[in-house]
């Protein structure tokens, strides 16, 4: 489920949960927190990455709809954004949804040239929350944030790079050497550095407004339409309720 190697001050973790192209379930998310956490111990930079064709196809939707779910992925993504390190995402094949989120905890973003983002949480009758929102908005700008968002479009590795999601396009090993070269500069001023580019005013609280919005979509009749369409292998149809 989750595969970690060392090479000199540098750690890689990867996704192996093949049979479900890398989809995060609550165990997976636990497991990956925890080797999160354990390799900033000692490792001078983290690289995380997905076994096989994907990256990750993002939160597995046979659990997303739990509490539980959620609440772990969140603390997980807090927990990738106060890490003392720099961890890079070596997006391979693609990321969806809890994926996207994973690379945006991420201080830095390295995608393959065939790979593609996408968060498809509108299709789905759900939505993201504040944070994504806002640090997705920060990170490429409103205009791209909204086609991605609203739009629910994929988007390519060659424009996610010009729109700077991605900091650079190349291969795992591509981003693993990058990270050794981070790994020789000096930790304490990286450390400063990652600490102010995170206070970004995307962990703020949202308006009572907004947290119903997020709550109204979540416990929708159009979320259980959304599943009862992705079983039965059919268009979803969306009443707004």
């Amino acid at each position: 489920m989750l595969g970690v190697s060392r090479d000199g001050e540098v750690v890689t973790i990867e996704l192996q949960r093949p049979e479900r192209r890398n989809a995060l379930n609550e165990e997976l998310i636990g497991r990956l927190r925890a080797a999160l956490e354990e390799a900033a111990e000692s490792a001078r930079v983290i690289v995380l990455t997905g076994q096989g064709p994907l990256f990750s196809a993002g939160a597995d939707l046979d659990g997303v709809y739990s509490d539980s779910f959620l609440s772990g992925l969140l603390g997980m993504l807090r927990t990738i954004e106060t890490l003392p390190v720099p961890v890079i995402s070596a997006i391979n094949g693609g990321a969806f949804g809890a994926g996207v989120q994973l690379a945006l905890a991420s201080d830095l973003r390295v995608m393959t040239p065939d790979s593609f983002l996408a968060v498809p949480a509108a299709k789905l009758g759900i939505s993201v929350d504040r944070w994504t929102v806002r640090r997705l908005s920060n990170l490429i700008g409103p205009g791209p944030a909204r086609t991605i968002l609203l739009g629910a479009e994929r988007v390519s590795a060659t424009d996610a790079y010009h729109f700077g999601f991605a900091n650079k396009l190349g291969t795992l090993a591509d981003a693993q050497a990058w990270a050794k070269q981070i790994a020789e500069l000096a930790p304490l001023s990286l450390r400063h550095l990652k600490l102010v580019f995170n206070d970004d005013d995307t962990r703020g609280p949202g308006t009572d407004e907004q947290t119903a919005a997020l709550n109204a979509a979540w416990a929708s009749a159009d979320a259980q339409e959304a599943r009862a369409a992705r079983q039965e292998k059919r268009p979803a149809k969306f009443e707004g309720r």
